[in-house]
């Protein structure tokens, strides 16, 4: 299920970037997850009051980090981007250590180097681009989307162990709906309203997310499911991602961003490998 959720979710982050062409991140965002929200509707259950504000919580985590991803697709090269968003297991291993003192082992501090050294890697392959990382806003976004996924991650190993996975989801679509809703309201009222122009590929958008969010909660939910072998999974989503980006969107310097992509992705698995 994990498998099946990275290859939605490798097509998904495509399609963001081909609508960013036809309109903006927040009514694509907007129009997409509503449709999602409509896909999942039939099975919205009832829960508590305590079982909506963990979803709420989750609805704000979620939306920080589409919201800010959605802006560094739009600024930034869809390869570059891809590339950057595997080292969030490396995050996990870091906030782990700065939160609960875990200690690392010489595969973990190994993998953490190889993420690190990818990392520079790409903001050297970036500059000779024409990006530079620490001027450019679309970096600090991606930045900003990197964490906030990360704390979603954790924060749904957390939850998931008391909910049902299509009340999670269904609730948490709606929530940022009405959130995404109430930001593009706002945003209007400052005089900052985006154009929208109806397209299909949100269509696409939705179904996507619906069936790769889907197959997500699920794999957490099945007995003896580990956070960190699922979101490792998922995170191989950035091959078909990479892939497609650079044949669609004919990007520049592929060949030394697949080196770093592969630098990195071998990185993660070392992190994960050490923790079993």
């Amino acid at each position: 299920m994990a498998l099946a959720s990275a290859v939605f979710l490798g097509v998904y982050d495509v399609a963001k970037k081909a609508a960013l062409k036809r309109n903006g991140v927040y009514p694509i965002l907007l129009v997409a997850t509503a449709l999602s929200a409509l896909l999942i509707s039939p099975f919205l259950t009832w829960g508590t009051g305590a079982d909506h504000l963990r979803l709420i919580f989750k609805a704000v985590l979620v939306t920080t980090s589409w919201v800010s991803g959605m802006i560094a697709l739009q600024l930034l090269p869809i390869t570059t981007v891809s590339t950057f968003k595997t080292s969030r297991p490396m995050f996990v291993v870091v906030f782990s250590i700065v939160l609960f003192g875990e200690r690392l082992n010489w595969m973990q501090w190994i993998g953490v180097a190889a993420v690190l050294v990818a990392l520079w890697l790409l903001s050297v392959n970036s500059e000779r681009e024409g990006i530079s990382f620490k001027g450019n806003r679309g970096f600090w976004a991606l930045l900003l989307s990197v964490f906030s996924g990360v704390a979603s991650a954790l924060w749904d190993k957390h939850i998931m162990s008391g909910l049902q996975p299509l009340f999670v989801q269904s609730w948490t679509n709606i929530y940022i709906t009405l959130m995404l809703a109430a930001i593009i309201l706002l945003r209007s009222l400052r005089g900052q309203k985006e154009a929208f122009k109806w397209d299909w590929t949100l269509v696409l958008i939705a179904v996507l997310i619906t069936a790769a969010d889907m197959l997500y909660f699920f794999s957490l939910k099945e007995d003896g499911s580990m956070l960190s072998v699922v979101s490792l999974i998922r995170r191989s989503a950035v091959i078909i991602t990479f892939a497609l980006g650079a044949i669609l969107f004919k990007e520049k310097r592929i060949a030394q961003k697949a080196g770093v992509l592969l630098l990195m992705l071998a990185g993660v698995v070392l992190l994960m490998l050490g923790s079993v």
